[in-house]
């Protein structure tokens, strides 16, 4: 009796796993290994890995096993991998935060992989560099076979002295450099690695101000009550979200990207397919709640105000995004274009 609950609890656990995997479009399943130690380890690691419809997790604690499926359209490997890095759990491919590992349960703190950082690397090369140039001066410093003394100990003072000039002259700025002038060379350089981080970041966010600027498109086609310019602007947002790569997106903005993007495709498409203001407009309230989310996150490269109109929505009240602080409303257009008020402010 006890063997055939059992069998039946297992078959119960395939078809749900299955079932699930059979909602996952464009599937690909790959297999890696997560550290981890005991169940508990299990439901983390598995609730971070999986979203609904993208992606589902499946590892086993005794061989630390990961078995991923997701849809190849939607995220990638390293992607799922770097959300279950985020909750403490190492993998061949990513090291989870010291704090995200600090937090675990200590039944949850497994063995982690033992690997030597950057910076030690460098200390280690610096190390041995320092220890040739003290072989070097040893060397120098050596006499020959057939060499007199009083040679030998000329040649040493020779080369000590040589040595000793070469590292001044490192240390001390040339005839026509003053000190001002190297601090000045010094701050330019820390100045150009500080834009060259900042340009690198602007570049990841700058992939989303065409998603943005689409939206605001929408909105200005149906505060006009024109179904045709807000259909084509559509298709232009889904062609702007295809885009986006969300490998180069920062963590917090690429969290939250993962989250709204099926529901911005799906209003998208949605508002892409009819040409009819009023259908597109119920649409619209949906599609800004989620810009809302992202953009709070992302930030755009202008001020954002975030307007609520109360009459919207058959009274229960709608949101939209806009550039300006003057309120017009895309829910009604020119039959009450003022109606609604700026609630935020997002710079």
């Amino acid at each position: 009796m006890k063997n055939t609950i059992s069998n039946l609890m297992v078959a119960l656990t395939l078809l749900l796993s299955t079932a699930n995997y059979a909602q996952i479009k464009n599937a690909k399943t790959e297999t890696v290994k997560v550290y981890g130690n005991c169940g508990m380890c299990e439901t983390k690691i598995e609730n971070a890995g999986s979203l609904k419809r993208v992606s589902e997790v499946d590892w086993n604690k005794d061989t630390q096993m990961a078995s991923i499926t997701y849809d190849a359209n939607k995220t990638n490997k390293d992607e799922i991998l770097k959300r279950i890095a985020l909750a403490g759990y190492d993998s061949d491919s990513f090291l989870a935060p010291n704090d995200a590992y600090n937090k675990l349960s200590g039944c949850c703190q497994y063995d982690r992989v033992a690997k030597t950082p950057i910076k030690e690397e460098m200390k280690m090369d610096a190390n041995h560099s320092d220890h040739t140039m003290d072989q070097k001066m040893v060397e120098s410093t050596t006499p020959t076979m057939n060499q007199p003394k009083d040679e030998m100990k000329m040649e040493a003072s020779h080369a000590n002295h040589d040595m000793k000039d070469k590292m001044a002259e490192s240390k001390i700025p040339t005839m026509n450099q003053s000190k001002e002038e190297m601090k000045m060379e010094t701050s330019h350089a820390k100045h150009d690695m500080k834009d060259k981080i900042a340009d690198s970041n602007m570049q990841k966010m700058n992939q989303l101000d065409a998603v943005y600027n689409n939206y605001f498109a929408i909105k200005d086609a149906l505060v006009k009550t024109d179904g045709n310019a807000a259909s084509a602007n559509a298709k232009e947002l889904l062609t702007s979200i295809n885009a986006v790569k969300m490998g180069e997106l920062n963590m917090d903005v690429h969290m939250v990207w993962m989250k709204v993007l099926a529901d911005l495709k799906d209003d998208a498409k949605k508002i892409a397919d009819t040409k009819d203001a009023k259908t597109q407009r119920g649409n619209f309230d949906t599609l800004s709640e989620n810009i809302y989310k992202l953009i709070k996150v992302s930030k755009s490269e202008t001020t954002v105000y975030f307007q609520h109109c109360p009459m919207a929505n058959n009274g229960k009240g709608a949101n939209w995004l806009s550039k300006e602080n003057n309120i017009k409303n895309p829910y009604y257009g020119s039959m009450m274009l003022g109606c609604g008020k700026t609630v935020e402010t997002i710079k």
